[in-house]
């Protein structure tokens, strides 16, 4: 139903998801000559993971947050009250489909539920390990497995850019729109 209110243009459909990506990426599926093999040489540090917040609203918008280390509930309530501001300013029903991740019922966002939806947006809650019907999900993998793939970074800051750039190049396969949210110093984790 939310679905065909959203075909119609009844409200706005919104799905929200987290990743995360680190300085090694995994390799490529490729295929080699015998007696070749694939070799890809790793930084000598790990590094620390970049994590990302994104908002799909197919064929029209993927907004979205980086931040290094895990999505945590400040970044969360931050992205939310954008998106609850958005939906006030514009007068349409913004619905958002989640998981049940702990930042996405912890109490500190369930205080702000009835707040949200006297703004218009409201949040549709999946059923538990169903990631398959949040089409999020295939943005992550074609974003890991197409742009990412192979590739090893120097550091937080050469990954970053190259997750930026992905989701521009993935944008504009889609012919969507692409927006990067920039959290408050205090919300990112």
């Amino acid at each position: 139903m939310l679905q065909l209110s959203a075909a119609t243009g009844e409200i706005d459909l919104k799905y929200l998801d987290e990743s995360g990506f680190c300085l090694w990426s995994e390799p490529g599926y490729t295929y080699y000559f015998r007696g070749e093999q694939k070799r890809l040489e790793q930084t000598k540090r790990r590094g620390r993971r970049l994590s990302i917040i994104g908002f799909l609203q197919p064929l029209i918008s993927f907004v979205y947050g980086l931040v290094i280390g895990g999505v945590n509930r400040k970044s969360y309530i931050q992205i939310m009250e954008q998106e609850a501001a958005d939906a006030q300013r514009t007068g349409r029903t913004r619905v958002i489909v989640q998981d049940n991740g702990p930042i996405h019922r912890c109490k500190e966002v369930q205080k702000l539920w009835s707040k949200w939806e006297q703004m218009g947006l409201y949040i549709f809650f999946l059923p538990e390990y169903c990631s398959e019907m949040n089409p999020i999900e295939l943005e992550w993998q074609h974003l890991k497995k197409n742009e990412l793939c192979g590739q090893i970074f120097d550091d937080e800051l050469d990954l970053a850019y190259a997750v930026i750039d992905g989701i521009q190049a993935r944008g504009k396969k889609g012919n969507y729109s692409t927006e990067r949210v920039k959290f408050n110093s205090n919300s990112s984790g």
